[in-house]
């Protein structure tokens, strides 16, 4: 194991951490908000622990399948731990614990909040809250990869590991090529977004934030009442479609970019996963225009932003859906384990995955009927190898294993059923907000400690997809080389 390089890996991502601290100082500065000295006290202890850091000396310089892996778990463990130091130095957050939480929460882009009431926090703190949505959607391993080069190593092993999916594409020939495409893109669609809301009447602080928990699926707002706050139905429909935007492979747009029209339109996993959104919408909307709404497009305003809020991960919310029927709600659970796409900033299964799935099913009936033949799974007219649908299905299983025992030792806080699973399925999957216990109108502040940290891990967990971390708490992983 390559310590020395891990470590100097994990200062430059503790500098990317303080450079993103800068701008909500200077928005605490400019605005002459309490919580300035915190940030710079922050920025102070990340810089130095991250420039400690950096000046390892390094005699080894590549990164195998191993380190990769450690320095994707232990990157987002650093950022959260930094990360939540002005929501603790501020006071914004008297317990670290809790601050830990919430920090996790951010760069996760989860959105669970222990924050009863945000509209007392600083405008720094705010900031930051959401910024780290924003950060940690595309990756703050993919910042750390265009780096990578630039000490003489190869980054590829980090690219895969902290990558979101089941199967990892270079879209360049070079990993640091790649990781500016994604950005580039990232970025374009986060100006677009920011332009739009500010001509649907929000102010540019408001504008930013909503922003940065869209594109990050993250769903952190400057209102108690969320997206709701506003009572506006152009907001809500812009927001609509970039949450559904954010949650497609972002490979997609590069492929648009690139004029190629044919092969975005025939990607199989897009098909799905519009395809379940269109359903979705559809009979909520049927139901709930029966049931409460008695307005058509009341009823689709609203199914359409909550759909593409749990499915995208983001979390954001208009309505109370715990006022929806169960049929709607239920709808709404499910769409909790699906999640976007691979490649996209949302969490949970991914759609992908649930294709494979989909598709592995289908091939075992079509045995039944027909033992002899020979069928393959296929991605568009790309077959799947047999170790990708294995690590599909262990993933699932793995995923599922975890919720369910997640959800027993929830339960223990003495919570109801569809609060505890509600609660595991919406920190595993980083979505936010569940159902009774930790609904939209519910925060997570009233667990105990315990929880807090176990909920924090599921954030994790979700975010690096389990095996990543899983297989840094396994003592052979620190003993055998690869």
């Amino acid at each position: 194991m390559n310590y020395k390089m891990i470590f100097k890996v994990l200062g430059y991502i503790l500098l990317i951490i303080a450079l993103g601290m800068i701008p909500p100082l200077l928005i605490s500065a400019i605005n002459k908000q309490t919580d300035m000295i915190s940030f710079a006290i922050s920025i102070l202890l990340t810089v130095l622990t991250g420039f400690v850091f950096a000046k390892i000396p390094i005699t080894k310089k590549k990164i195998k399948a191993k380190e990769g892996l450690a320095i994707v778990t232990l990157g987002w463990i650093f950022a959260s731990l930094y990360g939540a130091l002005p929501f603790y130095l501020s006071g914004s957050i008297p317990s670290y614990v809790d601050a830990f939480f919430e920090s996790v929460s951010g760069f996760t882009t989860t959105g669970a909040t222990i924050i009863n009431d945000i509209e007392v926090l600083p405008m720094g703190i705010l900031f930051w809250r959401s910024f780290t949505h924003w950060i940690g959607g595309m990756g703050i391993l993919v910042v750390a990869v265009a780096i990578l080069p630039m000490m003489g190593t190869g980054g590829f092993h980090v690219f895969k590991a902290e990558s979101p999916g089941p199967i990892t594409d270079k879209i360049a020939p070079r990993i640091k090529d790649t990781a500016k495409i994604l950005y580039g893109s990232y970025i374009i669609i986060t100006i677009a977004e920011f332009i739009l809301l500010l001509f649907g009447g929000m102010s540019p602080f408001e504008s930013a934030i909503h922003t940065f928990g869209t594109l990050g699926t993250g769903g952190f707002s400057t209102r108690n009442a969320s997206v709701g706050a506003f009572n506006n139905s152009y907001i809500t429909i812009v927001i609509s479609i970039f949450m559904i935007m954010s949650g497609t492979n972002f490979s997609l747009y590069y492929d648009i970019y690139k004029g190629k029209w044919k092969e975005v339109i025939k990607n199989s996993e897009l098909k799905l996963y519009l395809g379940i959104i269109g359903i979705s919408v559809l009979a909520i909307t049927i139901n709930t225009n029966m049931s409460l709404y008695h307005n058509w497009f009341e009823s689709f305003k609203h199914s359409l932003f909550q759909v593409s809020s749990i499915i995208t991960t983001t979390g954001y919310t208009t309505f109370d859906y715990e006022q929806w029927s169960t049929f709607s709600k239920g709808i709404l659970f499910m769409l909790m384990f699906v999640g976007g796409s691979a490649g996209s900033t949302g969490g949970s299964i991914k759609v992908i995955r649930i294709l494979a799935l989909i598709k592995l099913i289908k091939r075992e009936l079509t045995k039944i009927l027909h033992p002899r033949a020979i069928v393959s799974v296929k991605f568009g007219d790309q077959p799947v190898s047999e170790d990708t649908l294995l690590n599909i299905s262990s993933f699932f299983m793995l995923y599922m294993v975890i919720f369910i025992f997640g959800s027993i030792i929830i339960s223990l806080e003495g919570i109801g059923f569809m609060g505890a699973t509600s609660a595991v399925a919406a920190t595993l999957g980083n979505i936010g907000p569940g159902f009774e216990f930790v609904g939209p109108t519910h925060t997570y502040s009233d667990f105990s400690i315990f929880s807090k940290l176990l909920l924090s891990f599921f954030m994790l967990l979700g975010r690096l997809e389990l095996f990543t971390v899983i297989a840094l708490l396994t003592p052979k992983f620190w003993r055998n080389g690869l």
